[in-house]
């Protein structure tokens, strides 16, 4: 069973992933959608400007995958008080040894 954390988890990298693959086909695929340089294709102050961004923010998002990658393959962690009766469990064991000299 998926815990809350894991499901959102799973849903930040897939969100992620597909604005990621939405801007590349956008920007790459789609041409010149502004009509900046009639019909010759993107000019090159808009590459100067276009790559940087598009790294950084690729970058961001692959930092926001790499975050709900890890939330979704994080097994959630034990309740409290399961822990506290283990504790608890262990020191009465621990109390029933005969001491050592």
């Amino acid at each position: 069973m998926v815990s809350k954390d894991q499901g959102i988890g799973g849903l930040i990298f897939l969100v992620c992933i597909i604005i990621a693959i939405g801007y590349t086909l956008g920007l790459f695929w789609l041409g010149d959608p502004l009509g900046a340089s009639a019909g010759s294709g993107w000019s090159l102050p808009f590459w100067l400007i276009a790559i940087p961004v598009y790294l950084a923010f690729i970058l961001i998002l692959g930092i926001g995958a790499w975050i709900g990658w890890t939330m979704a393959t994080t097994p959630p962690p034990r309740p409290i008080e399961e822990l506290e009766a283990e504790e608890k469990k262990e020191e009465e064991t621990e109390g029933e040894k005969p001491k050592e000299k």
